[in-house]
């Protein structure tokens, strides 16, 4: 008995690393709806796009829960319930291309130097890894800020939702109609770090198609901060990134931004297209 208060600070500390290293990315039940339907949203926590939970919406930690149609948005978090899985269930009155987003606010983290570095390593900052091993702390603190999109339509894909600048710190900007696009058709896309292009920077392309496969591509944006694919497959387009530094600050020894952005291609609207069909449902 006297180790299980030891044992429950190495389970809070597992979670803890677990929930700091997956990406978080906002999925729709369906990507092409119809007015009168409603929309319902899911947070879902996982690596290569890969579902490893649902995570129930957390006011205490979400800053900006923001619906976009056209002119018009929505605060969603004056909405949403705490606990609520889906985040939202909200009906869709208007047509057109939807974009919601959400910022988590400040979270942190604690870990050991090496799994810190190891987590580095996996997110292609080798040097920053190197520092982090060389170091003299047996352990790592970090604080870390989500930022997450994803884009819908309902009846017809009219608008430029896709490509809205929220002026997030760390946001990815979709500079291609998704829903224009045709196979081989190339899409590109900005990130941006404290409203100035991030070049030189990793971002990583997961494509989920109904087969359950994920195709991944690596990529490193120029010095507009921009990067461009191909078209390649219909499935669900996950755009994610992560940045790390050094910080000053007295309570964490680096800080991270994620950001992410999930779309639809498809060359119809018949094609199976809910989060079930992708993979993301219960049943799997």
């Amino acid at each position: 008995m006297k180790r299980t208060p030891f044992v429950i600070l190495i389970l809070a500390a597992a979670i803890g690393i677990a929930a700091t290293t997956h990406d978080y990315f906002m999925l729709p039940e369906n990507f092409f709806m119809h007015k009168g339907d409603k929309l319902n949203l899911h947070l879902l926590s996982g690596d290569v796009f890969v579902k490893d939970a649902e995570i129930a919406y957390q006011p205490a930690k979400t800053t900006r829960f923001m619906l976009f149609n056209g002119s018009k948005k929505i605060d969603l978090t004056k909405m949403a319930k705490d606990s609520a899985v889906p985040l939202i269930n909200h009906e869709l009155v208007n047509s057109g291309q939807y974009l919601v987003e959400m910022t988590r606010g400040y979270e942190s983290s604690s870990s050991s130097r090496d799994t810190y570095a190891e987590f580095l390593n996996s997110q292609g900052l080798d040097k920053l890894a190197e520092k982090v091993k060389a170091g003299n702390q047996f352990r790592v603190k970090e604080k870390y800020t989500r930022y997450m999109k994803t884009l819908f339509s309902v009846d017809d894909h009219d608008g430029k939702a896709y490509e809205k600048e929220l002026n997030e710190e760390y946001e990815i900007i979709l500079k291609d109609d998704p829903y224009s696009k045709k196979y081989g058709d190339d899409l590109s896309a900005e990130l941006k770090f404290q409203g100035k292009p991030a070049k030189g920077v990793s971002v990583q392309l997961y494509i989920k198609t109904t087969t359950g496969n994920v195709y991944t591509q690596n990529f490193t944006t120029d010095n507009d901060g921009r990067i461009t694919f191909t078209m390649s497959r219909e499935g669900i387009y996950l755009l994610r990134s992560v940045r790390v530094d050094a910080t000053k600050d007295k309570d964490a020894d680096y800080e991270s931004w994620w950001t992410s952005y999930t779309f639809p291609f498809s060359s119809s609207d018949d094609v199976p297209n809910t989060y079930k069909e992708f993979g993301f449902g219960n049943k799997h």
